[in-house]
């Protein structure tokens, strides 16, 4: 398989080891299908070598079962590759329930605290990738100081790679990534009035 290769060589002082091994901030955003899908892909690569992975799911239901969860905790389990830790911080909310249920300071007060814990796994160098699932959100509705992010992910310790999912990136938060996509939608199902399906939507 082709290595990529880098359009330019930055004149940074770093030898090209250095550079390859780099830790990454990933920021997954736009209104399109497969943020969270892409950032779980990049989650059975970290796993097939062997890296310890905390998955922090900030907006999804607590109840709800992403089958992707069920597959990387066995997989985490197996002891073939790294292990897996899966956190759920929501209770039923998400951005599409935002503001129909009026008070939202519990939920926020949630995302508070499941950042607190993420700030301590990165500063204890708890695992080597950290996905941060719909953690685009609470920065976009002001749960969570965008600022603070950045400047916790600029200054974490050690090769500790991130990717934050959601709509809505903050520009701070894109401006301070190594990788941005946007994922855009050109056709949906559901904008033919089709419901999500299971092995597709979860």
């Amino acid at each position: 398989m082709p290595q990529g290769q880098p359009v330019s060589v930055p004149d940074d002082g770093l030898t090209t080891r250095q550079r390859r091994n780099r830790p990454l901030l990933f920021v997954h955003t736009g209104i399109g299908k497969g943020k969270s899908t892409a950032a779980f892909g990049l989650a059975l690569r970290a796993w097939n070598q062997g890296w310890p992975i905390g998955v922090f799911q900030f907006v999804k239901s607590a109840k709800w079962k992403v089958g992707e969860e069920n597959a990387l905790k066995v997989l985490g389990a197996s002891g073939e590759g790294g292990t897996v830790d899966w956190h759920k911080m929501g209770e039923g909310w998400s951005w599409v329930q935002r503001g129909i249920h009026g008070d939202n300071s519990d939920n926020e007060e949630k995302a508070r605290e499941g950042w607190e814990q993420v700030k301590r796994d990165l500063a204890a160098e708890t695992y080597k990738l950290y996905v941060l699932d719909e953690f685009a959100y609470p920065m976009h509705w002001g749960w969570i100081d965008t600022d603070e992010v950045v400047e916790v992910m600029r200054d974490r310790p050690g090769t500790q790679h991130v990717v934050i999912t959601g709509r809505n990136a903050p520009a701070k938060l894109i401006e301070a990534a190594d990788l941005v996509t946007d994922m855009s939608k050109v056709k949906h199902p559901m904008d033919a009035g089709q419901k999500g399906q299971r092995g597709i939507e979860w």
